[in-house]
């Protein structure tokens, strides 16, 4: 069975995971990059991709590669000091990233597209001060404009703020906060390695609740060594408590290369169960549609669509994002780049005065057709059925037929997953493409 497991295809990384479409909230850049032909020193995008730019909403990434810990399923492209080596300190890479943000204004066409979403991932962003934060906010809107309502997220550890930090935030101009809870089990929190106490997550709803935020998320991740269905219940009935108005929930992978793989390996525990997890998939679609939750993505729950993730929907929409930042991704009219993984890497590359980017891709018609159907089959307003070649189109007959896609929305010309079809999400989509 094919879980739910949307990891890859948010926070500026789509494309970097195509087998497993839809960070977690946990981090933004995969450890691996992919390969591509070379970019310009300059960074100058083909004219195919400069013409085309904006037409589908223009959002903003900002990778902030560090942690004070790494938790043991994690295998995304952070480091904590120890990891870090020299060249790129937390200190200095507000300005880094203004350099990109420089570069990025001289590339992109002047005037086409203002900023909707401003996304800040990690990483822990909120291990940057709010004030640095809230500098390359303004840095942003100063090259590009931002839009009167665009929404700003940042990520944040709840060992790593408190009403006084998000109060800040909030003054700094940023109007969503996503916490990352995981877990309200303690025995749960210490298999992944996460260090915050039971009971911080709720504690800092609370408190940007207090400093204003109207929109709030809570990150969850179920099937853990070791977690029960009363767990997953009782983690489930926490998050709501605390008041968010946006859930998201993730079957846990376990990556390789990271502590908890090798734990794996080593017979110390043992990895999640597809049925287990597809069970609990099940349980947290309940819960949450008890609670006043509608599904929006395979993975993400909201009370309504304001609460809906703009920056999110951008990318699963097909818009263009810059991903700033070491490993970062960013889309352009149909062309795609990837910055240099290492930030040592990335900080000489903006002191040379080149671009940071490694390499990068000019989609094909066929890549971005997929690239729709893949992204957009995953929401629940789901992919158009015009997208479909005619051989796909007999698999999508098929999958109505075995109730893995929803037969009146299939007759209106939309392609929208069943809840048993989003249970099987990547075989179905694998079919359409």
């Amino acid at each position: 069975m094919t879980l739910p497991a949307a990891r890859h295809l948010e926070r500026g990384d789509a494309g970097a995971a195509r087998d497993r479409p839809g960070p977690a909230t946990l981090g933004s850049v995969p450890a691996a990059l992919p390969d591509g032909e070379p970019v310009p020193a300059d960074g100058s995008l083909p004219a195919s991709a400069a013409g085309a730019f904006g037409a589908g909403g223009f959002g903003v990434y900002v990778h902030v590669p560090f942690c004070r810990t790494r938790c043991g399923y994690c295998d995304f492209n952070t480091y904590t000091a120890t990891e870090l080596g020299g060249g790129a300190s937390q200190a200095a890479y507000p300005a880094l990233v203004a350099r990109e943000i420089a570069l990025a204004r001289t590339v992109l066409p002047a005037g086409r597209a203002r900023v909707s979403t401003v996304f800040f991932g990690g990483g822990t962003p909120t291990l940057l001060p709010p004030r640095e934060l809230g500098g390359i906010i303004a840095r942003i809107g100063d090259a590009f404009g931002l839009a009167e309502d665009a929404e700003v997220t940042v990520e944040a550890n709840p060992e790593t703020v408190d009403a006084a930090i998000l109060g800040q935030l909030r003054s700094e101009g940023v109007t969503r906060v996503s916490f990352g809870m995981q877990s309200a089990v303690p025995h749960v929190l210490s298999t992944l390695d996460r260090a915050h106490e039971p009971g911080r997550p709720q504690q800092c709803v609370r408190w940007a609740r207090e400093a204003g935020f109207r929109h709030v998320s809570l990150d969850l991740i179920y099937g853990t060594p070791g977690e029960s269905d009363d767990d997953w219940r009782r983690s489930l009935d926490a998050a709501l408590a605390a008041g968010p108005d946006h859930i998201s929930a993730y079957a846990l992978i376990v990556e390789e290369g990271t502590r908890l793989a090798a734990r794996v390996r080593r017979g110390e525990i043992g990895p999640p169960d597809e049925d287990v997890l597809a069970d609990r998939y099940l349980i947290a679609d309940e819960a949450l549609a008890k609670a006043g939750f509608t599904w929006y993505e395979i993975s993400n729950w909201a009370l309504g669509e304001a609460a809906r993730c703009a920056h999110n929907m951008l990318y699963w929409t097909g818009g263009d994002w810059w991903g700033f930042g070491p490993g970062a991704h960013s889309h352009a009219g149909g062309t795609r780049w990837w910055n240099v993984r290492h930030p040592a890497a990335y900080a000489a590359r903006l002191a040379a005065g080149r671009s940071p980017a490694q390499a990068r891709e000019v989609l094909t018609a066929a890549e971005r057709r997929m690239e729709e159907i893949m992204l957009r089959t995953r929401l629940a307003e789901g992919a158009p059925l015009s997208v479909l070649t005619a051989g796909a189109l007999v698999h999508a007959e098929r999958s109505v037929a075995s109730a893995l896609l929803d037969r009146s929305c299939f007759a209106a010309g939309k392609l929208v997953l069943t809840r048993r079809g989003r249970l099987l999400a990547d075989a179905v989509i694998r079919d359409l493409t």
